[in-house]
């Protein structure tokens, strides 16, 4: 969820930016939604890890 309201919250200053033509605004704004970015990828990866480790067969201590 914090990547989505980063996402917007970058979207939201760069529209500022565009209107009142602050470079530093639009700047923030780049930064704010490449974070939003960058926390979404992690935490996907983070799933994926979850499942492919919870697919994998359990090794039996018993020998045949």
């Amino acid at each position: 969820m914090g990547e989505l309201i980063d996402k917007v919250k970058g979207k939201t200053k760069q529209a500022e930016a565009a209107v009142t033509g602050s470079r530093t605004r639009k700047a923030e704004g780049l930064i704010d939604e490449l974070k939003g970015k960058a926390k979404g990828a992690f935490e996907d990866a983070k799933k994926g890890v979850k499942e492919a480790t919870r697919k994998q067969p359990t090794v039996s201590s018993r020998t045949p």
